[in-house]
């Protein structure tokens, strides 16, 4: 009888906990048993984990084997436990020794030829491992996302036959250049938008105290131009947010390495189900607006989305997160993002166009905006009207202003911010907006008139406040004045 233990990690929602993988012989007929909430993936290993085995010249033991997974009560899925078991069984069988098993983890989905396969969720293992002070032994592939992660030290094999090689001391693995990082990113540029100065301007501040935005307008009048070199303007990432957003990405297998410290652009179709966007399945996974975290979720011709689907936005608008339950599990992920939304001013598009005739009866417009709950549109700090381009705006060149300006200036307002409280304007409790938002006699008579004059909530009271904090830290000033305010206030007059 022989025991051999292997340590690995699963995935559940962000966090990778730690798997224990004990592998036992026994005498008795030949066998090959997996106990431990083995998903189908993880069940099919057998097979893959004994061709692996052979065909690295090494023997699969024909005893009675059996594969336990601990702890037991928490559910395993994806090929990641193909490594560890193999190393069990050879250890268990004393054909590797096991000296090493202490001091590192595994994880790699074998081919049958016994290489090994990269996969999901590397950096939120790597994060995991770094603060169990163990090595990370991985794919190759796998390997070079994991250390992005500073401190992680993540070991990469091309197989399982270099893995063995490494435990018995006969040959190094490698280790990848954690600072082999890509140039910066490359996004669209404003520059290319035509006209627009306004909605240009209140890009800025939202991007400035990362605001949510909700642009309105008639076709082509560039909405989702504007949207797609939104995240062009934003704060460069730093090392955390970088790599909240890269493990997030990992988890579904979509993590590209020149995307490291890339402000992530979602965009899903209308036709998208609330699932996808919050995440979920029976293994939960994020949803767009956590692939959207630290990032953009931008969602054209917002009234053709599904009303339930718009619905589930409200609560990670609030809180930065989603929880995920299930019968079997719960899972919690980020979704700190920003939502830019574009809709049309009625269904056929053309209502207040200088142009063309809107086609479409009062009772069908109001149907249309019905679609937008008041609660959602509540929650949507800065609304604004995109009109259509003259003439003359159209036919000459595009000569704005290029995002790298724009970006400069957003970049020293969240220094402000952060140095100020320690976070953007848009995420300010109660509190924090009576200290940093305060108004002086004449704001405060404004803000009276604009919350009689516009119904606005108490919400919407404060995230005007919000919205002038942004303006004036825009502007370099402590204190925030009535034209800060005022525009502010003009942000919300479209809900």
């Amino acid at each position: 009888m022989a025991v051999a233990v292997v340590k690995s990690r699963a995935l559940n929602g962000m966090h990778a906990p730690e798997v224990v993988v004990e592998a036992h012989l026994a005498n008795g007929l030949p066998a090959f048993t997996l106990v431990g909430l083995p998903e189908t993936e993880v069940k099919e290993a057998r097979d893959r984990v004994r061709a692996a085995i052979q065909n690295a010249r090494y023997e699969f033991p024909a005893r009675r084997i059996t594969v336990n997974l601990a702890p037991a009560d928490l559910p395993k899925e994806s090929g990641r436990f193909d490594l560890p078991i193999a190393l069990a069984i050879l250890a268990a069988s004393g054909q590797i020794p096991a000296d090493k098993f202490g001091q590192a983890e595994f994880a790699g989905e074998l081919a049958l030829t016994g290489e090994l396969r990269p996969v999901r969720g590397a950096l939120a293992m790597a994060l995991a491992t770094r603060a169990a002070q163990r090595q990370l032994v991985l794919p190759a592939q796998s390997a070079s996302e994991a250390a992005l992660a500073r401190g992680v030290e993540a070991l990469g094999a091309a197989s399982l036959l270099d893995v063995c090689a490494w435990l018995a001391g006969q040959a190094p693995l490698a280790t990848p250049e954690p600072d082999a990082v890509p140039p910066a990113p490359d996004y669209p540029d404003f520059a290319d938008v035509k006209g627009q100065a306004a909605t240009k301007r209140a890009l800025e501040v939202a991007a400035a105290g990362g605001h949510s935005v909700l642009l309105a307008g008639p076709p082509g009048t560039g909405k989702s131009m504007l949207a797609a070199r939104f995240p062009g303007i934003l704060p460069a990432m730093d090392e955390t947010e970088a790599l909240e957003t890269a493990a997030l990405q990992s988890l579904n297998g979509g993590f590209q390495h020149r995307h490291w410290q890339r402000r992530p652009f979602r965009a899903p179709h209308h036709t998208a189900s609330a699932v996808a966007l919050v995440g979920g399945g029976g293994n939960p996974r994020p949803g767009e607006i956590s692939l959207a975290h630290h990032g953009v979720l931008f969602l054209d011709e917002l009234p053709e989305f599904s009303r339930q689907v718009l619905e589930v936005l409200r609560e990670p608008l609030e809180t930065g997160h989603i929880t995920i339950s299930r019968a079997a599990r719960q899972a919690d992920f980020p979704a700190r993002f920003q939502l830019v939304a574009a809709m049309n001013p009625c269904p056929c598009g053309y209502l207040g166009h200088p142009t063309q005739a809107c086609r479409d009866t009062p009772d069908q417009i109001a149907r249309y905006r019905a679609r937008i709950s008041g609660p959602l549109l509540d929650r949507i700090d800065i609304q604004v009207s995109v009109p259509a381009l003259t003439q003359d705006e159209l036919m000459q060149a595009a000569a704005g202003e290029p995002s790298a300006a724009i970006r400069a200036r957003v970049q020293v307002a969240r220094n402000r911010q952060l140095q100020r409280q320690g976070k953007p304007n848009a995420a300010l409790g109660t509190q924090e907006i009576d200290r940093h938002c305060a108004l002086d006699a004449a704001g405060d008579g404004l803000l009276k008139q604009a919350i009689a004059r516009l119904n606005l909530s108490a919400r919407a009271y404060h995230r005007v406040l919000k919205l002038a904090r942004s303006v004036a830290d825009l502007a370099g000033c402590d204190a925030i004045t009535t034209a800060h305010l005022a525009e502010a206030i003009q942000y919300r007059r479209q809900a």
